[in-house]
């Protein structure tokens, strides 16, 4: 999983693992108390905020037929979500720092709830533009807040498995997402709305009440938290402060200019391996519900289904896969080979039946799902800590762009062909070449037999 920007290379993440869990009871106390309020909640925003994402590619032949949507448009309109996320997640970040969490969550919230039930109401290809495009805008910061929050409310040695856990959350909804979305599409013809429309609007308002729940459940500060004990709230802010003075000392960021990250080959590269993973994960994830339906003779709620059983496989292979790599310590063989899966998956997929098609793509889903957790990291043991997380910020903001570019390029090649294969023939090639570029990495742990100098 990707980890939160406080980590950092090796030598700096060891001091921070040296460092033992507290044993002062008030602080284990409000941690416990976290863990149980706190966590899940963001847990269960990360899945709404994944499925009013990407439940577009459900709804891809219904928005066709109904309001005229082409392929190549909806392909343009799938991707201008990370075009809007990219520009408005720094000025989102800034807004966090003026209004605070606990506003600006649920600001997040119930805004892109809202857009997304919006969604329910298209009646032309501007329109499905124009939401998409507000959609992330109304996302952007979303990842940052959550792990700003973390870091102002729980100490090093818990906030790894905090991260974890609402990471989670869009593997989770990458599972559900097909069955609910297929049996919110059952609903065609309900009080004369279409399915399309439905699932739309079920899906949005729900994010609108987690919104309402945020607010409720959500304090800025510790000293706020009228569920912990005095007792607990002072035990974890001096922690949390004593910590934060710590890797403050640490840091001397008058030598590091963060300029130079624009023009650091290294940085360059992960932008560019982060970019490939984005747009092979994105145009898996946006497309496959309509190759899944092409097999035929299958219900909106079948094909659900159907979609979520690459993503199980996949969710079973990032655990697997990333005890692996934790263990070996040999991160750039393992994300090799998950690249390489990924394209034997989808070329395989554009050379069989659609039943064996199915099968391919979950090799495909499993390698590009995989791919993202190890990559990140591989740049978390190569940056120095006073850059770290500028560093991850820039790479996560252009590489999302691959989310832009996939759907776009696979819808304009569908309407000119008639056919997914060129796309996904497209996606094999882009994950052999960025399988090659993994080799000129730096960084990927002591053990990794394809380690780079500095």
């Amino acid at each position: 999983m990707a980890g939160s920007p406080e980590e950092t290379e090796p030598h700096v993440a060891a001091d921070l693992s040296a460092h033992v869990a507290p044993q002062d009871p008030a602080v284990r106390t409000a941690v416990s108390k976290i863990f149980k309020r706190v966590v899940p909640l963001f847990f269960v925003m990360f899945v709404a905020n994944y499925i009013d994402r990407v439940n577009i590619g459900f709804a891809q032949d219904q928005l066709r037929a109904d309001v005229g949507i082409s392929a190549s448009a909806f392909g343009l309109g799938a991707g201008l979500f990370f075009v809007a996320y990219a520009i408005f997640e720094v000025p989102s970040n800034m807004l966090l720092e003026r209004f605070g969490a606990k506003i600006w969550l649920t600001r997040i919230m119930v805004t892109w709830g809202l857009v997304a039930t919006g969604m329910a109401f298209v009646t032309s290809v501007e329109m499905f533009y124009v939401l998409r495009f507000l959609l992330g805008v109304a996302e952007a910061g979303f990842f940052p807040a959550v792990i700003y929050y973390f870091t102002r409310w729980l100490p090093d040695a818990d906030r790894g498995r905090a991260t974890a856990i609402f990471l989670m959350g869009s593997g989770t909804a990458s599972v559900i997402a097909g069955p609910l979305s297929g049996a919110l599409l059952e609903m065609h013809g309900i009080w004369g709305h279409s399915g399309w429309q439905w699932m739309f609007f079920i899906e949005g308002i729900a994010s609108v009440v987690l919104g309402v729940v945020a607010y409720r459940f959500l304090d800025n500060k510790v000293e706020d938290a009228t569920w912990l004990t005095d007792a607990e709230k002072n035990g974890l802010a001096r922690m949390v402060e004593d910590e934060q003075r710590a890797r403050d000392a640490r840091r001397d960021t008058s030598r590091i200019s963060r300029w130079k990250l624009f023009t650091d080959p290294q940085m360059l590269l992960f932008c560019w391996i982060y970019f490939a993973i984005s747009l092979a994960l994105y145009a898996v994830t946006f497309w496959l519900p309509s190759i899944v339906d092409d097999i035929g003779g299958l219900s909106e709620f079948e094909v659900g289904l159907l979609v979520a059983v690459p993503w199980l496989c996949a969710l079973v292979a990032v655990y697997l896969t990333g005890r692996a790599s934790d263990r070996t310590g040999r991160r750039r063989p393992f994300l090799v080979g998950a690249l390489l899966a990924g394209a034997v998956g989808t070329t395989l997929a554009t050379l069989v039946s659609p039943w064996w098609g199915l099968a391919a793509l979950c090799v495909a889903a499993m390698g590009f799902k995989t791919s993202s957790p190890v990559f990140w990291t591989i740049p978390q043991s190569y940056l120095d800590a006073r850059v770290a997380a500028p560093a991850i910020a820039l790479v996560n903001s252009l590489g999302n762009l691959g989310g832009f570019v996939s759907p776009t390029a696979f819808g304009i090649l569908e309407d000119a062909t008639g056919s997914t294969e060129g796309g996904l023939i497209g996606l094999s090639v882009v994950g052999v070449l960025c399988a090659l570029s993994v080799r000129f990495l730096h960084g990927g742990g002591p053990n990794d037999p394809l380690r780079g100098g500095r």
